[in-house]
C-alpha cells in the first residue's frame, strides 16, 4: 500500500464527514442506538461497534487503520503513552510461572514492569546482551512465553537480529515484542521479519510536534481483539480522540520531517566526529557502529538520536556545556520538531561520576527541524563555554 495513500487518504471516507479535507474530531463519549437488538450485538462485540470512546471512536479508528497499513499489520490499538501500549502488550501475554527473556536495559519503564510489577504476578525475566541470538538461545527455558526487544534501543542503538529471533521465537511458541520507537515504520518493519507485536511511542515521529504523549500497537487481529477485550478496556488506557486527531496530523508530514531531520543529522554526526572534545560517537549508519552490516540489513535509515562521549575530566564540565547551550534544548523524549539534549549524569548523583566511564560521559542528542548551521553552531556554543571550539 503506498504511504502516501495511506497517510493522506485511508480510512478517511470523506463523504461521510461533510467531504472535510481534515477528518473530524468526535469529541463523544458515547453512541446511540436505534433498536435494543442493536444495542444487543454491540454490547456482546465492542470490538466490532461504537458503544462508548474508552472502547472505539470513529477519529481514532481512522488513526489505528492508518497505523496498522504503516506497519503492514493486521490491526492497531492506539494507547495514551508508549509505556501502557507495552505494559498491555506484555502482560497480554503471561501468566503466573511464566518466564520472559529481555534485552538488557530497555526502556526504564518496561524495566520497572519487568523488576517491580511482574515478580508480584510470578513472572520472572532474564536480561541478555540481544546482539547474538546465541545468547537467546541459552536464555530460553521452558517456561519463556515472551521475548522483549527494542531494536535500536536509545542509548547505544543496539539492535537484535529481527528475523533470526523471530524463527527461533515461533520454533519454541514463544510471542515476540519490538519496540521500533527509534526507525518507526519508515525505516524499519519488524513485523515483515516475523515479530508478532511491534509498538512505539506515538509521543515521537508520528506526533512530531511534542503536543501529545501516546503508544501504539500493531499486529494480528486475533492478537488485538484479546487485548482489547482485556488490558486495553479493563486498564482503560486508550487514546482520547482530540489527541488522536492530532496524530493524523501528525502522519501527514512524517515522510518529510523524517528525510529532513535524516540528513540533518549527518551532518551534525561529521561535525562531532573531528571536534576535538568528542571521543567518539554513536549512530547506526556510523561506519564505526559494530553492528553496522546488521543495521543496513534491517534497517533501511535512521533519523535523529545519536550519542556522544565528551572528553571530559569531571561532571561538572559535561553540566557547564549543557547549561550553556542557547537553543537545544534540556529534555527528554525525541521526535518533535525541536532539538533536545540529556546527559547520562543527570540520573546520577555528582559524587558516582567517574571520568573514566564512557557512560558518564555520554550525552544523547535529538536532532530536530532546525537547519544544520544552527544546531552545529549552538554545539559549538557549548564546546567554547569549555575553552575549546572546534
Amino acid at each position: 500500500m503506498d504511504i502516501s495513500y495511506i497517510i493522506n487518504e485511508l480510512a478517511e471516507d470523506r463523504e461521510n464527514y461533510f467531504n472535510a479535507v481534515a477528518p473530524p474530531i468526535v469529541q463523544s463519549s458515547n453512541f446511540a442506538f436505534k433498536t435494543v437488538d442493536e444495542m444487543r450485538e454491540a454490547f456482546a462485540d465492542e470490538y466490532s461497534a461504537l458503544v462508548y470512546s474508552r472502547g472505539r471512536n470513529p477519529t481514532v479508528d481512522i488513526l489505528r487503520a492508518k497505523l496498522a497499513a504503516l506497519d503492514g499489520a493486521e490491526d492497531c490499538l492506539v494507547f495514551n503513552s508508549g509505556a501502557a501500549a507495552i505494559f498491555a502488550a506484555v502482560l497480554s501475554n503471561v501468566k503466573s510461572g511464566d518466564h520472559i527473556v529481555s534485552v538488557d536495559k530497555p526502556y526504564a519503564w518496561a524495566q520497572k514492569m519487568f523488576n517491580v510489577i511482574l515478580p508480584r504476578l510470578g513472572v520472572t525475566t532474564t536480561y541478555i546482551n540481544g546482539r547474538e541470538i546465541e545468547n537467546f538461545e541459552r536464555a530460553i527455558l521452558p517456561n519463556t512465553a515472551l521475548i522483549y526487544l527494542e531494536s535500536p534501543n536509545s542509548w547505544d542503538y543496539a539492535i537484535q537480529d529481527l528475523r533470526a529471533i523471530a524463527e527461533l521465537a515461533k520454533a519454541e511458541g514463544i510471542v515476540t515484542v519490538c519496540d521500533n520507537s527509534y526507525c518507526t515504520p519508515i525505516y524499519q518493519r519488524p513485523i515483515e521479519m516475523g515479530i508478532d507485536l511491534v509498538l512505539q511511542s506515538a509521543t515521537k515521529y508520528i506526533s512530531g510536534h511534542s503536543d501529545v504523549v501516546a503508544g501504539v500497537l500493531c499486529g494480528n487481529k486475533a492478537m488485538m481483539t484479546r487485548i482489547f477485550n482485556s488490558e486495553f478496556m479493563t486498564v482503560g488506557s486508550g487514546i482520547q480522540p482530540f489527541n488522536a486527531w492530532l496524530l493524523i496530523r501528525g502522519l501527514r508530514t512524517l515522510p518529510v520531517r523524517l528525510e529532513h531531520i535524516t540528513k540533518t543529522t549527518h551532518r551534525v554526526v561529521e561535525y562531532l566526529k573531528r571536534h576535538p572534545m568528542v571521543e567518539s560517537v554513536i549512530f547506526p549508519f556510523e561506519e564505526s557502529f559494530p553492528q553496522l552490516e546488521l543495521v543496513k540489513k534491517q534497517m533501511s535509515g535512521a533519523c535523529g538520536l545519536l550519542t556522544f562521549i565528551i572528553k571530559a575530566t569531571d561532571i561538572l564540565q559535561i553540566e557547564k556545556f549543557c547549561e550553556n547551550l542557547q537553543h537545544i534544548l534540556m529534555a527528554v523524549s525525541w521526535g518533535g520538531h525541536e532539538s533536545l539534549i540529556i546527559p547520562k549524569c543527570s540520573g546520577m548523583k555528582r559524587s558516582f561520576f567517574k571520568s573514566e566511564n564512557p557512560d558518564h560521559r555520554m550525552l544523547r542528542l535529538y536532532v530536530g527541524l532546525e537547519d544544520a548551521e544552527y544546531i552545529i553552531a549552538d554545539l559549538e556554543r557549548g564546546f567554547l563555554s569549555l575553552g575549546i571550539g572546534d
